[in-house]
């Protein structure tokens, strides 16, 4: 089935209401075992983008990694924010995803008057205008953008954090679950980028009473991130 291009329809949308700088976020790293959460934000304005735009999670790497530096020269600003693994544990999953974007946004250099948002739930609020779009990361081009620079530059970051820590595959894994980053914890243990409040520690009796707890999170959020 072929991919639909990401279109301008939300920004437009926001700047006929009197946005005149739209920014859109996505989030990598929600489910990783280990790294940050980062949060990618791009100001794209209503130019065309470079083709064969679209989620990142729809790009092979090779395509991912040729696009990123395109759209870091095409975009008109961007940055990433991330939050920390022990962030994730101590904040809880909503709150750090909070915290990652406010310091994308924070580091842009002109305040967006709107943010577009990847998916359903309003993870950020105020004092941000926010409009949630689900499947954002596909159908908005300022969010695609988002979404294909913060990947590459967390599968970038967990890359340079697995030279450090060869037996996880980080490089390969980006901190996600796989065979290889299974057999690691099991031997190994958890590294100081592991994120000690995730439930694969229960399978993991010899590691199990590194385990913290996390911040309370509601039943929806729980749900929605995955928990």
């Amino acid at each position: 089935m072929p991919v639909v291009p990401p279109t301008h329809s939300v920004e437009r949308s926001l700047r006929r209401a009197g946005a005149k700088v739209v920014v859109g976020l996505d989030e990598v790293g929600r489910g990783s075992w280990a790294g940050p959460v980062t949060v990618g934000a791009a100001i794209t304005g209503l130019r065309k983008p470079p083709d064969g735009l679209t989620d990142s999670k729809l790009l092979t790497e090779r395509r991912r990694s040729a696009l990123a530096p395109l759209l870091a020269d095409w975009v008109s600003a961007y940055a990433l924010g991330h939050a920390s693994a022990r962030e994730c544990d101590d904040l809880g999953m909503t709150a750090a995803l909070r915290l990652a974007a406010v310091r994308a946004l924070e580091a842009l250099p002109i305040r967006p008057d709107a943010v577009i948002l990847d998916g359903k739930h309003d993870y950020l609020g105020g004092p941000w205008q926010v409009r949630t779009v689900i499947k954002g990361d596909q159908s908005c081009i300022c969010v695609s953008a988002a979404s294909v620079l913060a990947k590459v530059h967390r599968d970038g970051l967990m890359a340079e954090i697995g030279e450090g820590h060869p037996a996880f595959g980080f490089a390969e894994n980006a901190g996600y679950p796989s065979p290889v980053h299974r057999a690691a914890l099991e031997e190994l243990g958890p590294t100081e980028h592991h994120r000690l409040s995730w439930s694969y520690l229960d399978a993991l009796p010899q590691w199990r009473h590194l385990k913290r707890g996390r911040a309370l999170e509601s039943a929806d959020e729980q749900l929605t991130l995955g928990f």
